[in-house]
């Protein structure tokens, strides 16, 4: 039984986030588990995400799952904005919820190109640099 889809076109976000991660190196976005998502070709980011309480599940629809290093980890989880994603933290992402304050889409940027460096290859990297 496939997921069923957990956004809209019009989500707060969503079209900033696709304009940015679509901009990466053979970056193409699909829908896995109801979300969209971007990959070159793995999994770089998500936009949308959960986090698992003792109550169930809370939904951040309008956020942004990205791969995080180890080193920039304990600074980001100091940030309330960012918060650790059901099922994908413990592989080492984060989310960032774009509701909680004014989003700095260059920051988002930033996100999106340390998680792409982390999951992309020598030659996706290079073909970045290049630019």
């Amino acid at each position: 039984m496939p997921h069923p889809v957990m956004f809209s076109d019009d989500d707060f976000g969503l079209a900033e986030v696709r304009a940015i991660a679509l901009d990466f190196p053979e970056a193409f976005e699909k829908v896995s588990w109801g979300r969209p998502v971007f990959c070159a070709p793995k999994m770089f980011a998500m936009f949308g995400g959960n986090v698992k309480g003792a109550s169930g599940m809370t939904a951040y629809p309008s956020s942004l799952l990205v791969k995080v290093d180890e080193s920039d980890r304990r600074a980001l989880e100091q940030d309330r904005r960012f918060f650790f994603p059901a099922y994908m933290g413990p592989f080492g992402w984060l989310g960032l919820d774009l509701t909680v304050s004014t989003v700095d889409w260059g920051e988002v940027r930033e996100l999106l190109d340390a998680s792409f460096r982390l999951i992309a290859s020598k030659r996706l990297i290079r073909a970045l640099d290049e630019r």
